[in-house]
């Protein structure tokens, strides 16, 4: 291997990699509507009757453009990439592709499967987060063990636009799901009593771990009172099942910048105040407030989607 290319693989290894579906990143809600309704062939002449013309921005088309704007601090050395992942063939990804190029947007790697799967794609990318619109896709990325989210139609604003605001639920997304197992199969008070009586066992990992960790990781390279990432911790637990979380994440050497224990409250107006770009929940009554105020990911993991 050369020098040159055993560097390339250096900074790959180093770098968060984000792979994002063309429905995520664009509204291709028209397109989509005539696939479901005529088949493929229909799509596929509208895709290419109108590959000139740009399309709307997506869901999470705003996390991307924040994500990518990190990079201009190290243009030389890219922390972030952005893959894109997609159903659509060459043929019809070509319109997705000229709206990339409009946008500015700096995707240059993808893969199209004409109609079969994506997920197998995202082992060699060396994925850290996959999100899509495609909730197969997804089951499929959380079995190979990347972190991954439906991407569901939701409310995107861009409250800070110069700092990009990721926030997670705890339990089944960051942490693993042996804790709400105990309050979903002997209900909250035996919740409670488990945490207060393990509060020193730290809670295994969830899903999104290992993307919090390199998100933890791209936090590190800039000053810490200046980031432009700023992450947070929504969970339905209150105290005492606090102390566990916060002890968890000080032994994974994790630092999270703002910790809401809600005690069952409706996150949304919560997730709104911090300015969320995008909430990750396994929970289907959260996902569904959580979109009404911000972009949101479903990520189907753990008891509660069993």
């Amino acid at each position: 291997m050369s020098g040159n290319a055993q560097r390339e693989l250096s900074v790959d290894d180093e770098r968060l990699v984000v792979a994002i579906s063309s429905r995520a990143l664009f509204n291709l809600s028209e397109p989509h509507e005539l696939y479901e309704r005529e088949g493929l062939e229909a799509y596929r002449a509208y895709q290419i009757a109108h590959e000139n013309d740009i399309l709307e921005p997506g869901v999470a088309f705003p996390l991307v453009r924040k994500l990518l704007a990190l990079n201009a601090s190290a243009p030389e050395v890219p922390r972030v990439e952005v893959v894109l992942l997609s159903r659509n063939s060459g043929d019809t990804g070509l319109r997705i592709f000229n709206s990339i190029q409009h946008y500015g947007l700096d995707i240059t790697r993808a893969a199209f499967t004409s109609g079969e799967p994506t997920s197998q794609y995202i082992t060699p990318f060396r994925v850290d987060l996959f999100l899509s619109a495609n909730a197969e896709n997804v089951g499929r990325a959380l079995k190979a063990g990347v972190a991954a989210a439906t991407i569901l139609p939701s409310r995107a604003g861009a409250v800070h636009p110069q700092q990009l605001r990721i926030a997670f639920d705890g339990d089944a997304v960051v942490f693993g799901d042996e804790s709400e197992r105990v309050s979903q199969e002997q209900g909250v008070d035996a919740f409670y009593r488990n945490e207060s009586e393990r509060w020193n066992e730290p809670l295994s990992g969830g899903p999104f771990r290992g993307f919090l960790a390199a998100l933890h990781r791209l936090q590190a390279a800039f000053p810490a009172e200046d980031s432009p990432i700023r992450t947070a911790l929504v969970t339905a637990r209150s105290a005492p099942a606090h102390k566990r979380v916060i002890l968890t994440l000080r032994q994974w050497g994790v630092r999270i910048d703002e910790a809401l224990f809600l005690g069952g409250r409706d996150k949304g107006p919560f997730l709104e105040a911090f300015g969320a770009d995008i909430f990750f929940d396994d929970s289907r009554i959260n996902v569904e407030s959580a979109r009404k105020h911000v972009a949101t990911g479903h990520v189907p993991h753990g008891v509660a989607n069993s």
